[in-house]
């Protein structure tokens, strides 16, 4: 007989979350999204090692109003006479951590109405759902500035107010990812094992439903930012002296004739950081796509 041919050992099978890690590398915009959102991470929460929020960030300079960007202030002054870049940094800071704030706020008590909805079904389901109908039939912005008005314009009272006019998508998402993994049989198995509802739910269901979620959810932390800064340009978010991306705009839009920069500048980190952020989920999106493996 011939050589023995070598038996080729059988690759280990990679989980769920390895296969998408590897399947977002690949994707080149992911990746790009991603360190653009680091970057903007990393140059606005390490602002405090690096800012006097008194002296770099709130403090005005009579003597140094509204001047073009020079070699000590590179994106120029504001109306105020404080340094726009420095403003910019710590704005995004702001902005950013509440945005944050609201999105796991959001998503964690919108995963656990959808679960509940969908695992009890009947009743419950509609009840929770018809509540839902009610949110989601007022437009967002609508909402959250009723909230905001009624409350103090705080930071908690503003990760509130666009918490709650985020629960209900979530809400109905996860009932939908939820329903359809309820359907499979190993559930049934589960539950002829003697596993009771929260072991179902949060071992068995959840896990599984949750993958289209995640890209989600980043997608979403892009449309806080937009409602923050919405909220504050029309002066019920963060208030002054404290620098916030849209604050910024609505003090600069009187001077955009003759100072441009003064809105250009802010305007572009609420471009960047929202592009990083749609380009990461898109990206997440993809990877956590089934359809997508090969």
């Amino acid at each position: 007989m011939g050589q023995t041919e070598a038996v080729r050992p059988h690759r280990k099978k990679r989980s769920l979350w390895t296969d998408a890690w590897t399947r977002m590398r690949r994707n080149r915009s992911a990746v790009i999204g991603m360190a653009m959102f680091a970057i903007i991470l990393l140059a606005c929460f390490l602002s405090p090692f690096y800012l006097n929020y008194e002296t770099n960030v709130i403090q005005p300079d009579l003597e140094a109003i509204r001047q073009l960007p020079t070699e000590r202030h590179v994106l120029g002054t504001d109306e105020l006479g404080r340094d726009i870049l420095n403003r910019i940094i710590w704005g995004g800071r702001t902005s950013i951590s509440i945005a944050l704030a609201a999105t796991v706020f959001s998503s964690v008590l919108g995963i656990i109405i959808g679960a509940v909805a969908a695992y009890y079904g009947n009743v419950i389901d509609s009840v929770i759902m018809r509540v839902a109908d009610v949110f989601m039939a007022i437009p967002s912005m609508l909402l959250m500035i009723t909230l905001v008005s009624v409350m103090q314009p705080t930071a908690s009272n503003l990760v509130i107010a666009m918490s709650v006019s985020g629960i209900p998508g979530i809400a109905r998402i996860v009932r939908g990812q939820m329903l359809s993994v309820m359907r499979n049989e190993y559930i049934d198995a589960v539950k002829g094992m003697g596993a009771g509802s929260l072991r179902i739910v949060v071992q068995h269901a959840l896990p599984n439903a949750l993958s289209p979620l995640i890209s989600q959810i980043v997608s979403s932390v892009a449309g806080e930012i937009m409602a923050i800064s919405g909220l504050s340009f029309i002066g019920i978010g963060i208030q002054a002296p404290a620098p916030e991306w849209g604050a910024m705009l609505a003090a600069g839009r009187n001077y955009i004739r003759d100072q441009p920069y003064l809105t250009t500048f802010p305007g572009i980190a609420i471009v960047l950081t929202v592009v990083s952020l749609t380009l990461l989920g898109d990206g997440l999106r993809d990877a956590l796509d089934p359809r997508m493996k090969r």
